[in-house]
This record gives C-alpha cells, sequence and structure tokens, in this order.
C-alpha cells in the first residue's frame, strides 16, 4: 500500500523543557491531501523565558489562561489510534510529547503489511521526519530549516491560503504551532503529488526519516524509485 493512504498527523509544538507546551498544532493528512487541524494555546507548566516569547509571541500571562498541555491527552491519543505522526525535526516534538506522557494507549502498527494483524505499539512512533526526508531526497539544498524548504519549492502561496483558512488570525506566521504544521504538511503533500514518490509504501519513507549518516543500515532492501 502506498504511503499516502496512510493518515499521518504533522504536529508542531511550541514551547521547551522549562515551559512545557505553550501552543500545539496540529494538520492530518489523508491520501495527500490535509483534512482537518486542531490548535490551541496551553497554559505552562513552568516559566516562559523572555528570548522563548520573543520567539513564538506567546507570553505567561495570556497563555497561563488557557488549559494546560495535559488537558488534551484524548486528543493527542485519539489521533495515535488513526495513523502515524510526523514533524520537521521530530525529536523535539518526540520529546515533549513523552514528556507530557511517557507512554500512549496501545496503537497499530501502521507500517506493517497488515496493520490489523500486526502486534500493537505503545509507542508515540515510529515518526516521520520532513526535515530527514528532504535531506535524504534532496541531498544538495542549501537549507533545510522548514522555511528554507517552503521557498526553495515555491510553497508559499498555499501556505498562506492554509494559513488564513485554518490559523487564528494572531498566528499565520513561523513559529506559531499550526503555521510550522501546516507548512510541513505541505512538504508531505508535494511529495504526495510526485508520481515515483507517492506510490512509495510507508516503510520507504520511515527509513528516509532517519539522519543520512544513519540511514544506510535501515535502508536494506528499501524501495526503488522508477526512473
Amino acid at each position: 500500500m502506498a504511503w499516502p493512504a496512510t493518515p499521518i498527523h504533522v504536529l508542531d509544538f511550541e514551547g521547551s523543557r522549562h515551559s512545557g507546551v505553550v501552543e500545539y498544532g496540529v494538520a492530518t493528512l489523508a491520501d495527500g491531501k490535509i483534512i482537518a487541524t486542531h490548535t490551541r494555546l496551553c497554559a505552562p507548566s513552568g516559566p516562559v523565558a523572555a528570548a522563548e516569547s520573543a520567539l513564538h509571541g506567546i507570553s505567561e500571562t495570556n497563555a497561563a489562561q488557557t488549559e494546560p498541555f495535559l488537558t488534551a491527552q484524548a486528543l493527542f491519543t485519539g489521533l495515535r489510534q488513526t495513523g502515524l505522526f510526523a514533524a520537521h525535526h521530530a525529536p523535539v516534538e518526540r520529546a515533549l510529547l513523552r514528556r507530557a506522557w511517557a507512554v500512549p494507549p496501545a496503537a497499530p502498527d501502521f507500517a506493517a503489511s497488515d496493520p490489523a494483524a500486526a502486534p500493537r505499539l505503545t509507542d508515540w512512533g515510529p515518526w516521520l521526519d520532513t526535515r530527514r526526508i528532504y535531506e535524504n531526497l534532496y541531498p544538495s539544498l542549501p537549507g533545510y530549516q522548514l522555511m528554507d524548504l517552503v521557498q526553495t519549492f515555491a510553497l508559499s502561496g498555499e501556505l498562506t491560503v492554509l494559513a488564513v483558512r485554518h490559523c487564528p488570525n494572531s498566528r499565520r506566521r513561523p513559529h506559531c504551532a499550526l503555521y510550522d504544521a501546516l507548512a510541513a504538511a505541505l512538504l508531505l503533500v508535494r511529495l504526495a503529488r510526485e508520481p515515483k514518490i507517492a506510490t512509495a509504501p510507508l516503510i520507504w519513507l520511515l527509513a528516509h526519516s532517519v539522519s543520512p549518516d544513519a540511514g544506510e543500515s535501515f535502508r536494506q532492501g528499501e524501495f526503488t524509485l522508477a526512473e
């Protein structure tokens, strides 16, 4: 089964180890299209440093008026039951998610040939990492930061349209959680539009979600793109 058939929930968190998650954004893909989004501010679990606030535009005062990230457990465990998680530089989102809930309820192994028959996983992963995927597929680009890739692949116009449709008025810029989640989701949408890549199995995309240096041992027997 080609990878776009599996639902993918692209996550982005604003926050840090000290403050916890102060905003989350989720953009869900199905069949290569963005079909749903979720976002809100979250009360910090610790101090929000001035430098962090300057970057993401969220102060302790306005975030403190909302519910903490821990109250979103049902949302994230429910999403994990229906598909894989993805992020741009996924270790950051993985660490913040595990800081809140170390082990999720058992979920299907969507990378298995038969997810319904395969043993269930008590893990938030495996993760798709759009930064690593693009590093592996396009090794000579000038930069792999999220907005660098949006510019390189001419996705800015689509991102603006999606931001107007889905993001709160004041959160339509980089370092806003849903805006960044939509940007990373568009990187996957773009791959789903590439005929050779769109036919690859999910395990192939997961193999390209590790660093280029670490990937060779993971790719034994990998799917080969047709010339």
